[in-house]
């Protein structure tokens, strides 16, 4: 601790500067409930951090069925009620389907992708993490209702000035 007036060093707990003879100001006391505020935090962080690993995994699940369903009934294993053909005067099935279901695939891949790599860089709370989650949030929010109810709580635990010097403060 320092003298405010003439720099001179000052002994812990000496209430004069022996030098100019000015009141010695007392240290500022840390942030009350600081720690209990960055525990609290943390806590919200990894559960979040595990909402996107519970996401990626349920959302991969459906996708894989709802990509599975989709193939079976764009290549005809459902036309056969009355005969008549989903594609009479449409595009050709034989391109178009394909090509629509790799898009698909490669949309899935994507997206539960970055919903791994959220969960996993929040879990250790990467510097990276928080523009990471951001990312998977704004790409996941279209998604109703789990990836915007996912999305909304990302947005609102990791955006703002708090919450960005909370997150750069966690250990």
């Amino acid at each position: 601790m320092f003298c405010s007036g003439c720099g001179q060093a000052l002994a812990l707990g000496q209430p004069v500067c022996p030098q100019c003879g000015r009141p010695a100001v007392a240290p500022v006391p840390p942030v009350p409930g600081l720690q209990f505020q960055l525990e609290s935090y943390a806590a919200k962080v990894k559960t979040l951090s595990i909402f996107w690993f519970v996401y990626a995994a349920v959302s991969m699940a459906f996708g894989i069925a709802g990509l599975a369903f989709a193939r079976a009934f764009m290549a005809g294993h459902f036309n056969n009620w009355g005969g008549h053909s989903m594609w009479p005067h449409g595009p050709n099935p034989e391109v178009f389907i394909p090509a629509m279901i790799h898009l698909a695939w490669m949309y899935l891949v994507v997206r539960t992708g970055l919903a791994v790599a959220a969960g996993w860089a929040l879990m250790t709370r990467s510097r990276s993490g928080r523009v990471l989650a951001i990312v998977a949030a704004i790409f996941n929010i279209l998604k109703f209702p789990f990836g915007t109810a996912i999305g909304i709580w990302t947005l609102v635990l990791l955006l703002g000035y708090r919450n960005t010097v909370l997150y750069e403060q966690l250990p």
